[in-house]
C-alpha cells in the first residue's frame, strides 16, 4: 500500500479549510484517509498562528514509515519544522528554482 501525506478539501462553497491527512495514494481527494495529522485554513492572515497546524511526532512517524507527502503538505511541513528526507527537500528546490518558471516570469513583465 502506498501512503501519501495529503489536503483533503472541506468547508462550504468558496471557504475552503483543509485537513491535512495520511491516505492510501489510491484513495479519492476527500475519501477514505488513516489519520488526521493537522489542519490548513488559507483565509486566515498569512502569520496567524492557526493558519498551519501540523502534529510534528505524528508527521515524523509517517515519514519514517514511508509516506511521501505532496508539495503543497512538504511546504507546510517545511514552515512548521519538520524534518523532512533529502529527496523531498531537493524536489521542492529543484520547483522552487526551475529556470523555466523564471523566464516566463520574466518574458510577462
Amino acid at each position: 500500500m502506498s501512503v501519501k501525506i495529503r489536503l483533503t478539501r472541506g468547508g462550504s462553497k468558496k471557504r475552503p479549510f483543509y485537513r491535512i491527512v495520511v491516505a492510501n495514494s489510491r484513495s479519492p481527494r476527500d475519501g477514505k484517509f488513516i489519520e488526521v495529522i493537522g489542519t490548513y485554513n488559507p483565509l486566515l492572515a498569512k502569520d496567524h498562528e492557526k493558519r498551519f497546524v501540523v502534529n510534528i511526532d505524528a508527521a515524523q512517524n509517517w515519514l519514517s514509515k514511508g509516506a511521501l507527502p505532496t508539495e503543497t503538505v512538504a511546504k507546510i511541513m517545511q514552515l512548521k519544522g519538520v524534518q523532512l528526507p533529502q529527496a523531498i527537500v531537493s524536489k521542492i528546490e529543484k520547483v522552487k528554482n526551475n529556470p523555466q518558471k523564471l523566464s516566463k516570469k520574466e518574458a510577462k513583465a
